[in-house]
């Protein structure tokens, strides 16, 4: 029988069929702010996972305006898998370090609260871990849409056009990876690069990705992983969430040089680019085939990735591609150095 340790390390026989398996204990770590109405069906879908394992829930809750606080303690009470811990400064950070060190177990699966997990996600990561040594397993970050806007919004996370070559948002083969969804994580690895930094309010998945892998670790994508994303539903939430994850990775780029390359870099340079094209163009009317190159390629861009789409799908995603660039360009462009993590003084 293959035996899998509380930590696993890289299997001797992959082969051997998930059946004969002992598998791991595993603790799901979920940060919760007013979640009321999604919460108890987020629970519901992880403790239905098809896994053969232990399984333990750690919901870390913040000050929320709704029942949630309410809610997460009916569903410890019913279910002694689920364990409920505060966080009384109800940012995501804060959350995630606070359920891990009340979990019990030696892998650590984080999950957002409206993720949608297929059923055999941590079978899958645990094999994964096995088999590849890796201190933190993802998968696909599977945007799905409702509305017309949402469907857009899903069709720009998916392409190159929308968020570049990420494969944690485009798909591609398994392997090394700078940052992955979410993850699966060996408990000695967070132990190793003491958990999620919580100075960063966003980026905080790469930025502790990127200290796993100074560190020796391994971080993994397996494409097999895919878990259905709901998009932000409508221009304003969609430009507010790309600003702030242009100002933070700014504020990770900072703190960590040399880990900005041309991918991110081309959202603010479009923005300047545009801005600097609208200037000259009434002393110099050239300017304007700036902005006009952008959008006329946008709009063709749209023709080629928007195949398939609803019309009122398709006719939405220029402005989609639009806010997402020029928000998260001005996001890193006005990121204040005042954001940037304090330098601890020697000794």
């Amino acid at each position: 029988m293959k035996q899998f340790p509380d930590s696993p390390a890289p299997a001797s026989s992959p082969e051997t069929s998930p059946e004969a398996r002992v598998w791991p204990p595993i603790s799901i770590v979920i940060p919760v702010l007013n979640e009321e109405r999604h919460l108890r069906e987020a629970v519901r879908q992880v403790l239905s996972q098809r896994y053969s394992g232990p399984i333990e829930v750690v919901l870390a809750i913040g000050p929320s305006r709704d029942r949630t606080q309410e809610v997460a303690d009916a569903i410890a009470a019913e279910d002694p898998r689920v364990v409920v811990v505060p966080n009384p400064t109800g940012r995501t950070p804060n959350a995630l370090n606070a359920a891990i060190g009340a979990s019990r177990n030696g892998i650590i699966a984080r999950v957002d609260g409206h993720a949608m997990l297929p059923e055999d996600y941590l079978q899958i990561a645990v094999e994964t871990l096995v088999e590849t040594g890796a201190d933190n397993v993802g998968g696909v970050m599977a945007a799905e849409g409702v509305t017309p806007f949402e469907q857009a919004v899903a069709r720009a996370m998916t392409s190159k056009i929308g968020v570049g070559g990420a494969r944690f948002h485009t798909g591609g083969t398994a392997g090394p990876a700078d940052t992955v969804y979410l993850g699966v994580f060996r408990r000695e690895a967070l132990e190793r690069v003491g958990g999620y930094d919580e100075h960063f309010q966003r980026a905080q998945d790469w930025e502790m990705n990127h200290r796993i892998r100074e560190t020796g670790g391994l971080v993994w994508f397996q494409p097999r992983m895919r878990v259905s994303y709901r998009p932000r539903p409508s221009v304003k939430a969609l430009a507010k969430q790309y600003f702030h994850y242009g100002r933070w990775r700014r504020v990770v780029a900072r703190t960590h040089e040399g880990t900005i390359n041309l991918r991110y870099l081309a959202p603010p340079v479009a923005v300047l680019a545009m801005l600097a094209g609208l200037l000259v163009s009434p002393f110099f009317w050239p300017g304007l085939l700036i902005p006009g190159g952008y959008v006329a390629a946008i709009l063709a861009g749209s023709a080629v990735t928007g195949s398939g789409l609803p019309t009122a799908a398709l006719l939405r995603l220029p402005l989609v591609y639009v806010t997402m660039h020029m928000s998260w360009g001005w996001g890193f462009l006005t990121s204040p150095k005042k954001l940037g993590k304090p330098v601890k003084a020697a000794g």
